[in-house]
Formats: structure tokens, sequence, C-alpha cells
């Protein structure tokens, strides 16, 4: 008979008996394993005479419970590090868009690489793994490349507008990637944004005179469009991959193979076009590490966000980004931004968030 039955049997047999008199050793040593366990289930609670034990449970529950809107801080932190760093990326006009995107992976390889060494989790990653892990960090470094030439090409607020329209994209890749329905819904916010766009670059055979005001440098406005348009579809592509792996890969290995292809990338691009020169001001040079670390800390919040927050709820506080980047853009750029900006952008906005909303309902279900 085991210790537990024998001090229940005395019980049922002396019932006048008070709990606090002598017990058998066995008796007493029982609830001080189990105690020392710490694991709920195990036996009887000495306290409350359950299995398992119920305040225990309830004291780790309320331990382990996440805050309810960590996910979407992370996703507003995310969206405020990202735009000042675009921000930065503007003031410097005298280095090439490739080159301020090198030098933010060399910064983010000094910080990756300590991180790596301390968490155990290897420079490669799981095997089965490896060749999302090479898509993602192929394709969001090039991501990273077109929306600093856009940015230094047209205007903050367009740049940032028009590659807000991820979530479209990434409807549709999800479509075509994840086997995710396709609807009527999902084309009514492609067209939004189709429109959103268009009015951001007012082509001439569709504006006629109203583009005239801007004639000089619309060649350049049209390559940052172009530009934003083609990080927006990249982006899409990389957190279609990003919900794929999922938690399986840890966020800073995946951020490693964002740096170390995206550094890769740039100094061949570098090589081929011969637009390497060194910040000769020490400001651009101040600009270029800020750029580096806030670009890392927008990174690892927003891989964060993902993976513990809805994705329809993480594209909705993206949002984010465009009253960012217009309030920057009017109060550090001195550049207020025209009506149909301003129309293009609330077109964008209205598709990504009904597309994400929708996304996040169908979730919900």
């Amino acid at each position: 008979m085991r210790p537990l039955d024998v001090a229940q049997a005395a019980e049922r047999q002396e019932p006048a008996l008070p709990l606090t008199g002598d017990r058998s050793p066995g008796a007493s040593e029982e609830p001080a394993a189990a105690d020392a366990a710490g694991t709920p289930g195990r036996g009887w609670c000495w306290l409350c005479r359950s299995s398992p034990c119920g305040s225990r449970v309830q004291s780790e529950a309320k331990k382990k419970a996440p805050c309810p809107a960590l996910g979407l801080f992370y996703t507003l932190l995310s969206a405020f590090l990202f735009s000042v760093g675009s921000l930065f990326v503007k003031k410097v006009q005298d280095i090439h868009a490739v080159e301020i995107s090198a030098f933010r992976c060399v910064f983010q390889m000094l910080v990756v690489i300590p991180c790596l060494i301390y968490r155990k989790n290897g420079f490669i990653g799981p095997k089965g793994q490896r060749i999302f892990l090479f898509l993602r960090g192929a394709l969001g470094s090039t991501a990273m490349i077109l929306l600093y030439y856009a940015v230094q090409t047209t205007s903050l607020a367009d740049a940032t507008v028009i590659s807000f329209s991820c979530p479209v994209f990434t409807s549709i890749f999800a479509c075509i990637f994840l086997k995710e329905k396709y609807s009527l819904w999902d084309a009514l916010f492609t067209a939004f944004t189709i429109t959103g766009v268009v009015l951001i670059v007012r082509p001439p055979f569709l504006f006629g005179s109203n583009a005239a005001g801007m004639a000089e440098s619309y060649s350049d406005h049209l390559k940052g469009t172009f530009a934003s348009v083609g990080h927006a579809v990249l982006a899409a592509l990389t957190l279609v991959i990003l919900r794929k792996m999922g938690k399986s890969v840890d966020y800073i290995l995946s951020i490693w193979y964002y740096v170390i292809l995206g550094l890769l990338e740039c100094v061949i691009v570098l090589f081929i076009l011969g637009e390497w020169s060194l910040p000769y001001c020490g400001l651009d040079r101040l600009f270029l590490i800020l750029i580096g670390l806030f670009g890392l800390g927008g990174q690892v919040f927003l891989t964060k966000a993902i993976q513990i927050e809805k994705a329809g709820l993480v594209a909705i506080m993206k949002t984010m980004d465009v009253v960012f980047a217009f309030i920057f853009q009017i109060i550090f750029l001195n550049d207020i931004p025209t009506w149909w900006t301003v129309g293009g952008a609330l077109c964008v906005v209205a598709s990504s968030t009904g597309a994400a909303a929708r996304k996040l309902c169908q979730g919900s279900k």
C-alpha cells in the first residue's frame, strides 16, 4: 500500500484526530516531493486535496498569459522605426540607394552575429526551411533596395503610400502559393489600389497639364513609382514566405539571411554600377549608422509581431507607416503633399485595410 493510501485510511478510521497531529514519515514526504516537483496533475495537492492543484494551475496561467496587444504594439513600433529610417534615407542624397542598403546590412550584421552565437541556433537553419530562408533573404533585401531607391527619387509620402499596396499583392500570392481563395472583394481592393497608384503617378495622358508642374522630375518620379510597386510585390512574397515558415525558424535567423544575402547582392550591384563612394559628410555617416539600427529594430519587431499576432491585424496596424510618412515629410522635409497624393493614399490605405480586415474576419470564423 502506498504512503498516501495509508494516510487516507488512517483519516477514515480516526476522523476525530486533528490534521495537525503526528503523521507517518511517508505521508509528510509525499506532499513535499510533489511541491518540489512543481508539476500540476501529479498526485494530490496537500493544500486543497485535489488533483491537479487548481490554485497552482491558475497562478501559472497568469504568469504565462501574454499581453493581448503586444503584437500590435510591436507592429506600431516597427512602423515608426521603418519610417524614421526612410526619413534618414531621404536626408542622404549623395550616396546611392544600393550603397545605403549595403551599409545597413553591415551594421545589422554586427548586431545579428552576436545574437545568433548567444542563442546557439547556428547560421544555416533547419534543413527543411533553408530554401525558404534563402528566398526570404533574397526577396527581402531586393525589396529594401527598391524602397530606398524610391525614397530617393520621389517624395517620402508617395514612396510609402505606393509600397503600402503590399497587402493586396499578398492576397494574390496567397491565392497562388498557399491556395487561399481570391474573391470579388479582393478584386475590388486591387482596383482601389490601382486607382490610388494612378492618382499618385498622375500620368500625362490622363491628367494632361496637371502633371506639368513636375515635368522636370517626372522621369525620376516615374522611376520611384515603379520601384515602390516592385518593393510592394517582393515584400508581399516575403510575407507569404514568413507565414509559411511560422515559428519553426527563429526570427534572428530569418534576419541573418536577410542581412547576409542583402550585403552580397549590394556588393555585386555596386561593382556593376561603379557607384561605390564613401560619405564625405560626418552627418551622412551618422545617418547611415542610424539607418542600420532603425532598420534592424523594425525588422525584429515586425517579425515578432507576425509570429504572435494575426496577419490581418498586423497589416491593419501597418497603416501607421503612411501616417508617419506624411508627418515626417511635412515637419522635417517641409514638403506638403498634394491633394492627388492624399486621395491616392486614401484609396491605397482603404484597400489594404479592407483586405486585411477581410482576412481577419475569415480567420476568426
